[in-house]
């Protein structure tokens, strides 16, 4: 018989005091289970001094790929550092309306060079379809899909991969893993940082859960037993699968 899950340890951040309708804190306080969290990764900018052995300049293209909150801060500050500042005809293709909102907090958009996805970064390809002259700076991280930058090179489209920040283990050596039943992963840079942390880890019978097909191919490539895994037809969210998982065994 499958034992009881008591604790999980979610590797996300801690969300912030007072947010009650976290998924994850809502699971704890329903199924009387010990739900923890701790980041596993942690963003790290790289210095102008690193991004000029790229060879770009941000003033040679004339359309931004904006894919998260986190390029939007890097990418201004590395402007910043190399005192660049963007000319007002630049255009800007972000994937979602939080992440073009987000932009605003570093400049003035006007909306005829705001070109804004629905989820995706592929989503965008149909807006940089009607662009195609455009020369197109992506700021990424050095860890990053590359679907749509593939798309962009096999189609003839001018596109430059920016690195402006890293994808960095976190320091979790005050972390004793074998108090938690379950460990909960959402990228494959997770999994990397399990084993860069404990090079020993022994799953044994602590369950493993992930979000994503890459995290799951990453676990299972690591040697892990993957016993929840979203999204799912019935689970589209990692908290809906460990909820259907605890139904099986905390009944």
């Amino acid at each position: 018989m499958v034992s009881k899950i008591k604790s999980i340890l979610i590797s996300q951040p801690q969300p912030q005091p007072g947010d009650e309708d976290n998924p994850f804190v809502q699971i704890g306080k329903k199924w009387n289970v010990k739900v923890e969290f701790r980041k596993f990764i942690q963003i790290q900018g790289i210095s102008a001094s690193e991004f000029r052995k790229q060879s770009l300049d941000p003033l040679k293209f004339t359309a931004v790929i904006i894919t998260s909150k986190y390029a939007v801060d890097h990418y201004f500050r590395i402007c910043k550092e190399l005192k660049i500042e963007m000319p007002p005809d630049m255009k800007y293709f972000c994937v979602s309306e939080a992440t073009a909102k987000y932009l605003q907090k570093y400049i003035t958009i006007r909306k005829r060079k705001l070109f804004v996805g629905t989820k995706t970064a592929e989503d965008l390809i149909p807006l940089i379809k009607k662009h195609a002259a455009e020369k197109f700076v992506y700021p990424c991280s050095d860890i990053h899909k590359t679907e749509l930058t593939d798309y962009m090179h096999a189609n003839g489209f001018y596109i430059k991969e920016a690195i402006i920040y890293q994808t960095v283990s976190s320091d979790l050596s005050d972390v004793s893993l074998h108090q938690y039943d379950m460990l909960c992963f959402f990228s494959p840079s997770g999994i990397d940082s399990l084993f860069k942390n404990f090079p020993d880890f022994n799953q044994d019978t602590m369950r493993i859960g992930v979000f994503g097909p890459t995290t799951a191919k990453a676990a299972k490539d690591a040697g892990l037993k993957v016993v929840v895994e979203a999204p799912s037809p019935n689970a589209p969210s990692m908290a809906a699968a460990i909820e259907n998982y605890l139904k099986t065994t905390n009944k």
